[in-house]
């Protein structure tokens, strides 16, 4: 049998060796340049382990023994779902390996802008300025209110966090129930209402047909002038041409981002040059041990379907 990883993101492939070696799985790595390529390289494979590379309809089609897609990550808008349910291939992920990583890097995004921490820091060490009344104001957080876009399992356990801090937290999810809502101690809201009340915007959406631009002219036209918009989510939840505009115009006070529409950034963006904007590089998901648990729960879901079971985390389940 032979098991693919479509683009290499690791520096290594231990784990998944280990996960397969019990199949006798020949493991073929692949430095994603194009489409063909990948082809080429998968060419009688069983089974793909997938990070960033495109698995379209025509490499799906290409691949005629192909029984498993496996995603590294939690979203699964790198393939094409319907093409792989068509084939009956089972596409699966990892929802749940980065859930402490993420909740934690969307805290610390809030906390860094809540407090000004970056230009405090920026201006003691390129200025020598000791005082805080050069970033005033600063509020308390038991006086602001944090609103969640989307409430899954990454923004209940983010909702618990800004919680213990003291925020209100407000979240508009269409699919979240009254009774969810009520367990965690959030109160749902419309978008607009969102929009128009919250002092900080946490984006937490998975990236679907309807979630993309989610966030666009109308959405950062509503919100209040002294807002923040922080996204863990995905990139094209946020219009980012709608962002930069807005950011420009002082319509929003300041966008913290580990993710972007186009990764990575290029030099010429105009989010990589703004004070008001902080950026990390699509880290919210590392630790050792998040990277360890999704790299084992990734090779299993192929794992169990060469074997003939159902993946763990199966997503297309009208297979």
């Amino acid at each position: 049998m032979k098991v693919v990883i479509t683009d290499r993101t690791f520096e290594d492939y231990e784990i998944e060796k280990e996960v397969l070696e019990p199949l006798g799985c020949e493991l073929v790595v692949v430095d994603y340049t194009n489409e063909d390529d990948l082809i080429e390289a998968a060419k009688n494979a069983d089974g793909l382990l997938n990070a960033l590379a495109p698995v379209s309809d025509r490499v799906i089609q290409s691949i005629p023994e192909l029984k498993v897609i496996s995603r590294y990550g939690i979203g699964v808008d790198t393939i094409d779902i319907p093409a792989a349910t068509e084939r009956s291939i089972r596409v699966a992920n990892v929802p749940d390996y980065c859930i402490e990583e993420v909740s934690d890097h969307a805290l610390a995004l809030i906390m860094a802008f809540k407090r000004k921490i970056v230009q405090l820091n920026n201006n003691v060490k390129n200025y020598y300025t000791w005082s805080v009344f050069d970033e005033t104001p600063i509020r308390r957080s038991s006086s602001e209110k944090i609103g969640l876009i989307s409430f899954g399992n990454i923004a209940r356990v983010t909702a618990t966090k800004l919680k213990a801090v003291g925020f209100e937290v407000l979240a508009y999810d269409p699919y979240c129930s009254q009774e969810t809502a009520e367990e965690f101690g959030v109160r749902l809201v419309s978008k607009d209402e969102l929009l128009h009340e919250s002092d900080i915007i946490s984006v937490h959406a998975p990236l679907t047909k309807e979630t993309k631009h989610i966030i666009s002219d109308d959405e950062l036209d509503a919100m209040k002038a002294t807002a923040v918009l922080i996204n863990t989510g995905r990139g094209p939840i946020i219009e980012e041409k709608a962002l930069i505009k807005a950011l420009q115009n002082n319509q929003i006070a300041g966008a913290a981002l580990d993710v972007i529409e186009n990764e990575p950034i290029s030099g010429d963006n105009p989010l990589a040059h703004m004070d008001n904007v902080v950026l990390t590089p699509h880290a919210a998901f590392y630790s050792e041990e998040s990277v360890h648990e999704l790299k084992k729960k990734t090779a299993l879901n192929v794992y169990d379907v060469l074997q003939g079971k159902n993946p763990n985390y199966w997503v297309n389940k009208k297979v």
